[in-house]
């Protein structure tokens, strides 16, 4: 596959992975959407349907979507090393149009969630729940232990998506073919209600970072910092967690 191949294929699966998880994040937090305070079932589910989409329209590159599935695969061997640096570039990018389009999507919401506050509406002024539209952050701040978390987390994604290749049926064919992006999506659904309270569940750097670059530079009203002193964690825990499980899967089945 060409590298223009795999940047369009990936820019537009991780984008739409982006608007739709991004989506659901706002439409849950941001005053006067119609799901407002839906909870936090909604978020795992929409963050499923998001992987589901995102996957299918990006199958022809292998539906990566994710700098940690790209690594996992490169050192699996079902990914050239060489591609690793188009595949991670082409990510980041569609993560942060998502996110610019979760912003367009959601204007009027985000407006009046962070309106210029006047005296009398101060309160009115929340940057945490547009915080939770763009990136992830720890319910109990503890670098080490959040990113623990994430690493295991990704572990559990790497892992399920790794042995979907041990998978052979009689014809012979290996893996689980189209099926495969729906049981990866649920297995997603599965983080998010077992492993997301925590942190939020990253298990994505770009799904984190690129959001984060994005809410650093629109021109929201109140919308606070990026908090980029935790930006390390679901980047780097995503990473290790998806190493770890491809050193795994080498050992185990490799």
């Amino acid at each position: 596959m060409s590298s223009s191949d795999i940047f369009t294929s990936e820019v537009l699966g991780t984008m739409l992975l982006v608007l739709l998880g991004g989506g659901v994040c706002a439409a849950v937090n941001l005053k006067r959407s119609k799901a407002f305070e839906a909870g936090w079932v909604a978020v795992a589910f929409g963050w499923g349907f998001a992987v589901l989409t995102g996957a299918y329209v990006a199958q022809s590159s292998g539906a990566h979507l994710n700098p940690a599935v790209t690594l996992a695969l490169a050192i699996k061997g079902d990914t050239p090393w060489g591609d690793v640096p188009v595949y991670m570039g082409s990510e980041l990018l569609g993560a942060m149009i998502g996110a610019v389009l979760v912003w367009l999507a959601y204007y009027s919401q985000f407006q009046v969630t962070l309106r210029e506050p006047d005296a009398a509406e101060m309160k009115d002024a929340n940057p945490g729940q547009v915080h939770g539209v763009f990136f992830t952050s720890p319910e109990v701040r503890k670098p080490l232990l959040n990113f623990l978390t994430e690493v295991i987390a990704t572990f559990v994604l790497i892992i399920a998506i790794l042995t979907q290749g041990l998978v052979k049926d009689a014809d012979g064919s290996v893996g689980l073919g189209r099926m495969g992006a729906l049981i990866t999506a649920l297995v997603v659904v599965g983080i998010g209600l077992s492993l997301g309270g925590p942190t939020g569940y990253a298990i994505n750097p770009v799904r984190d970072l690129g959001p984060r670059i994005i809410h650093a530079v629109l021109p929201l009203p109140n919308k606070g910092g990026s908090d980029w002193s935790y930006a390390w964690v679901p980047v780097v825990g995503p990473l290790a967690g998806a190493a770890i499980a491809a050193g795994v899967y080498n050992l185990a089945w490799g």
